[in-house]
């Protein structure tokens, strides 16, 4: 880029500097300055704006987007989410779980191989067997709960064709371990990791699951920035930096961010932690009212690629 300045002489000893950027339209005038000492003056000033803007865009360019841009739904994962197999429990809480967006953010095909981390009662899992029953594949790897178990026995269903595999440390078997797979999704999992003492060793066994170019997806409860962090998640919430500094450590790269699932109403400072929010609302009929109406916890949503 080639930049001009025209210095212009008013008097025998004064001088102008026009206006160096736009929407500037003060000129600088100074008296009495000789023109070469003008000059010099000028260039410094064009110099600390160059490495001022050049540093803007670097940052720019290195640090992933705050928020991402929606990402396009397919047909399939509408019809994943809208279908009638999903217990309709479950469905009243799409209101807080968004998982058309979020699982559209992460990037989901039907035809991926996927594995779900301690998938629970299988909330998700029904979602994600349906999208993948056809060309796809589902994985779920330990943490499912007895009824969970008995839908995917149940061969009929939409998580008839589902496996399960239990590699996570400290408990499980580094052999039955996937290879090459397309995404690691982990949902509302990494406190309980960060309370056991094995969230570096759980992150490595994702990173060593995944396939290069594949997806780990994250959803978290999101702790106070402003609290120092607890070294045990004893409240449930857990600071992103450090959820992206556990990914970052075993060798993932933080592509985006979402806002998709944050709750600014969630004032992260209850008696019972998360637990006292819904689902859970374990102080029962203590605060219910307040409670429902804050709804599930503020969660940070995170896609992260293996390298």
């Amino acid at each position: 880029m080639k930049l001009g300045i025209a210095v212009q002489r008013i008097y025998p000893d004064e001088y102008v500097i026009p206006a160096l950027l736009p929407g500037h339209h003060k000129a600088i005038q100074c008296h009495p300055m000789p023109p070469n000492a003008l000059a010099a003056a000028a260039m410094h000033i064009i110099k600390v704006i160059a490495t001022v803007l050049g540093a803007v865009a670097a940052l720019a360019a290195a640090a992933p987007p705050l928020f991402a841009q929606p990402a396009p739904i397919s047909p399939a994962l509408q019809a994943a989410v809208a279908g009638p197999h999903r217990e309709p429990a479950n469905r009243l809480r799409d209101r807080y779980r968004h998982p058309l967006e979020t699982l559209a953010f992460f990037g989901i095909r039907d035809d991926m191989t996927v594995v779900e981390i301690a998938p629970g009662g299988g909330w998700y899992s029904e979602i994600l067997g349906a999208l993948l029953h056809d060309k796809g594949r589902l994985i779920l790897a330990g943490g499912a709960s007895a009824g969970l178990r008995s839908r995917v026995a149940d061969q009929s269903g939409v998580l008839g064709r589902a496996g399960f595999v239990d590699f996570l440390p400290p408990r499980g078997d580094p052999a039955q371990t996937p290879q090459g797979v397309d995404m690691v999704l982990t949902f509302r999992n990494v406190h309980n990791w960060v309370s056991a003492g094995s969230v570096a060793v759980v992150f490595s066994a994702m990173f060593r699951s995944l396939k290069s170019g594949g997806v780990l997806g994250v959803v978290e409860h999101r702790a106070n920035p402003a609290l120092p962090v607890d070294p045990k998640a004893t409240n449930g919430y857990v600071h992103e930096s450090q959820v992206i500094a556990f990914a970052e450590a075993a060798g993932f790269r933080l592509a985006a961010r979402s806002e998709i699932n944050a709750n600014v109403l969630d004032t992260k400072d209850h008696p019972a932690g998360v637990w006292a929010l819904p689902p859970t609302l374990r102080l029962e009929n203590t605060g219910r009212e307040k409670y429902l109406a804050i709804g599930e916890s503020d969660r940070m949503t995170l896609r992260f690629v293996k390298p």
